[in-house]
Parts: structure tokens; sequence; C-alpha cells
């Protein structure tokens, strides 16, 4: 495949031709929904992808670079060493006029904290007060160097228009006409959403008013559903889409024959894993009763054993992607466990292990798996469906949307599930917030993806002692002992990598970064 990369975090599609001076229409497409437009309610890369062309962070990765760069803060620094001061842009205004003021950001540290919620953890434990109309202070609970890198997509929000709209409290994935901020959007960035329709089209248009550098040409831009693979293809192929993805793999070879489209291809930040319920006595979803296999770690090992991650590369991903080590891990975050080497597949191993657990027989349980959200992610789960039956674990697949797999899964429903199948990316890319991230004991801000339910004590002090320290030195291996501790345990099981494809018509520019989002400033359209 022809890949065009300037650099392992950006790659850049150049149009044909000289930049047009007149504006353009921009259509795209993805596979599944942005699913809800309050940018508090729902953690998930494409969803604040999304939303990171309409509202802004105080501090941002929106360059095809990814670096960390001000946003609606100009400057910040660690005054004390549990508080740090933000100097807030002036002249920018929210996409109703309204100015963008320090109450603004305390209101949306508040908002973010809310129990509904799923971004508080880049929050968690701060106090936000303001010394003056454009300046805030960020108090800690402990020294926190590395505050500023979980900003990324936490976005701000306006005080008097959620007051306004009754919309103080994230709605949740899933609400409806009263969660007025799942529907209608306030921000403050370069675009502003004119239309919404769930499962079809969310259709945005330039902010006329917006502080930064305008860099597209764009009068408008239409992000489509297309569920269907061919469906959306055909429509790259017709011209009647200017970008799709994910390109399918089996059709990647066609679109790049194809006169007027290319392939984009590059690296992601994200590792397609599965989670195993640890936590509660009883599996919700399988037929062992009075008791949880997964708590037994020959089980979990039996079932990382049972799975040929390579076949599923060679035949499901057409050996576009490779072999993970670390759960929800890229080699592209600092951090990656280049020292492990996965547990070898090994099925008659698998059966041993089973059998001196005391499932010589095997057992069933349902598998949580999205159809919409993943490069073949449902072919993906059901080669492990075939894979596990192979040493007696009758899975059920249960197959759902994005928009109801990852609620499900998560706190929202308090972890409704016994064994899924999701995938991460840090946007900071450094493993230690993953590791907080799915790994942390459950509590208020940490742990919000920890659906395996793992807890433990001597790790949760690590996670504390790596939320204050700034030395590589000393952060390190402290990030390499949990990964140890991980892969030993089997407490998730690593799947593989995917590479991103993007499908472009001619006389498109675009920017394909590594989180796998279209940000709408460095689009041109010829």
């Amino acid at each position: 495949m022809r890949t065009k990369v300037a650099s392992l975090f950006v790659a850049l599609a150049v149009a044909v031709g000289a930049l047009p001076t007149e504006g353009k229409v921009f259509r795209y497409a993805h596979m599944g929904d942005v699913n809800t437009l309050d940018p508090y309610s729902f953690d998930e890369t494409n969803q604040l992808g999304y939303l990171l062309n309409v509202y802004e962070p105080l501090v941002g990765r929106s360059t095809p670079e990814m670096k960390l760069e001000p946003g609606l803060a100009t400057e910040w620094s660690q005054v004390e060493p549990t508080r740090w001061r933000f100097k807030l842009r002036r002249g920018v205004k929210f996409h109703d006029g309204s100015a963008f003021k320090a109450e603004d950001v305390l209101f949306s540290v508040e908002r973010a904290q809310q129990k509904t919620s799923q971004v508080g953890y880049r929050v968690g434990g701060v106090k936000a007060v303001a010394v003056d109309d454009y300046t805030v202070d960020m108090i800690t609970e402990a020294p926190n160097p590395l505050l500023i890198n979980n900003f990324f997509h936490w976005y701000m929000m306006s005080k008097a228009w959620a007051l306004k709209n009754n919309a103080t409290v994230p709605g949740g994935l899933g609400s409806t006409g009263d969660a007025y901020a799942n529907f209608n959007t306030n921000g403050t960035g370069p675009f502003k959403v004119v239309k919404r329709e769930p499962d079809v089209q969310t259709v945005a248009e330039p902010n006329p008013d917006w502080w930064g550098e305008k860099k597209h040409n764009l009068t408008q831009a239409v992000y489509k559903v297309i569920k269907s693979d061919a469906t959306r293809v055909a429509a790259l192929l017709s011209g009647e889409i200017d970008l799709i993805y994910p390109v399918p793999l089996q059709d990647i070879d066609r679109v790049m024959r194809n006169a007027t489209t290319s392939v984009l291809s590059g690296p992601e930040n994200r590792s397609i894993f599965l989670g195993m319920d640890m936590a509660r006595d009883e599996l919700l979803y399988s037929d062992v009763k009075g008791k949880n296999p997964f708590r037994d770690a020959r089980v979990r090992k039996a079932v990382y054993q049972s799975i040929d991650v390579n076949g599923i590369i060679r035949t499901v991903l057409r050996n576009q992607g490779s072999p993970a080590l670390g759960a929800a891990l890229s080699p592209v975050v600092h951090g990656y466990p280049t020292h492990l080497q996965r547990h070898p597949y090994d099925p008659d191993a698998a059966k041993k292990l089973l059998a001196d657990a005391g499932y010589p027989n095997g057992f069933g349980v349902t598998l949580d798996c999205p159809n919409d959200r993943y490069v073949k992610d449902e072919d993906t789960c059901q080669a492990v469906v075939g894979m596990l039956a192979r040493v007696g674990i009758r899975v059920t697949l249960n197959a759902q949307t994005k928009g109801k797999h990852f609620p499900k899964v998560s706190a929202a429903t308090n972890y409704d599930t016994s064994f899924a199948l999701v995938g991460f990316g840090p946007g900071n890319f450094d493993a230690s917030s993953i590791q907080q991230l799915i790994l942390n004991c459950r509590a208020k801000d940490q742990g919000a993806w920890n659906f395996a339910g793992h807890c433990n004590s001597d790790m949760d002090a690590i996670f504390k002692k790596l939320t204050s320290e700034s030395d590589a030195k000393v952060r390190d291996p402290l990030i390499k002992q949990v990964w140890n501790k991980v892969h030993e345990d089997v407490i998730y099981i690593p799947l593989h990598l995917q590479n991103l494809a993007w499908g472009l018509r001619r006389g498109i520019k675009a920017v394909q970064r590594p989180d796998d989002v279209v940000v709408l400033n460095y689009v041109t359209v010829q």
C-alpha cells in the first residue's frame, strides 16, 4: 500500500492543483454515528474527535503533529506544587455570541465531575478558582505535573447557555429530548453544528467569529453515517462522498486503482483488546452459577492462549494490522511494553488450564462486541467465538452498534457485561493514562473504563505516584511494572493494532492523525 507519512504522528494527503479560492462543501462518511453532541456524556474517540471541531479545550492537540499547544488558555504554569494557573484567551466568543470567561471554566470543571459524565477523570480531584475574569487557578489534591496532558478532550462549555437550556448535567448516552446538549452545541471552535439527524448526518458550518487561523476553504461539512461497507465505497467511487473512513480492507486495492481516488494509510495509537468481568461473584451472562470462572487466572490465560491473533490478522484484517503486546496501547505511545512477548497460541495448553481450573468441559459466556466502531470488529469477535469453541468455551456473540455497546460495558450501566471487546488509544500518548483508565480500582473520577473490575491497592499506589512524578527515570520503571502484572495475571487480553485507511476523492486535502480524527480546519476541497 502506498503510504504517505510525514512523521510517526502525521500523514498528509495533498490535493492535486492549486488551492481554490472559493468555499466548498465537504462530505465525509464513517460507519458509525457521532451518537451525542454532549462533549461530556460519551468518552469515545470518534465522538470527541468530531466535537474537536466544535468545542475547544484549554490546552489542546489540534495540529497535525498533535503536540500540546495553547487552546483557550494562552499560557499556564505550576505556581505551587498543587496549584496550576491558566491565563485565558481574551476576545473568544461562543457560537451564540457570548464571551468566554473564567466562570465558564469553573462550570466546565463542575459539569465534567458530575456522575453522568464520562470525562471526569480528566479533571479528577481538581478544584477551580477564578482569580479574575481571565485567570483561573486549578488546585489538585496532590502534585500533578502531568495535569494538562489530560485536557486534550475536555472541552469548555458555556455556563449561561447550559443554565438557560437545562443542560448543567450531562444527559448520558441514549437520553432523548430532555438532554438538550445531546442534540445542540455551543462551542468556541472553528465549526458550529447547524443540523443534527441521528444515525443519518450531522452538518456543520464555519464559525465566522473563530479566534484561530483558518486553514480550510469549506462552506459546509456534512458528516454522513454509512454503515454498509459496499455503500460507503460506492459513494466514494461515484464522487458522492469526498472522504470515507475506514476503507474496508477488501476494497483498499480497488480504491487505490481507481483513477479518481486514493488511500491514505498511517499508524494508529489504538489497541484492540478483550476484557473479562473479574469483579462479580457470579457472571451476569454465563451458564456457570454460584461462581465466576474469570476470577481464576488460569481461565483467563486459557482464553488468551485459545486465540490465534496472527490468524485474525491474516484472515480477518487481511494483514492490515499487527499483534498487540499491551492492552489499549500502540507502539506510538510512550510506555509501550516492547520487553514483553505474547503468551503463545496453544489450544492444548488452554484445555489443560481449563481442566486444572475445574472446567474440563468448558463453559458458556456472552461476548459483547461493537459492529460499527473498529476495523472488522464484529468479524474479529466471530473469529474469537470460533477459536474459543475449539477448547470448549461456548460463546454467544452480542454484536451491537457502538451507541449501544459502549454504554452497556461502561459505568453508565454498572458494567453490564461479562466479556467484551473494546479499543483504546491515549490522547496524551502516555501509557499511564490508559493504565489508570482501565486498571485503577473503580471510584469517583478513577477507573472509568475498568470494565474488567480489576482492583489492586498496590497498583493503585503506583498510579497515584505516576500522577505526581514527572521524572521519566522514575516513571518508566513503574509503567513497566504495571504492564508486567497485566501480562502475568492476564487482566486483559491484547489482540491487535489496526492500521488506519482513509479513502479520498481527487482534489481533497486532509490530515490523517494517529487518533483517526478528521480535523476540518485542515481540509480543503478542489
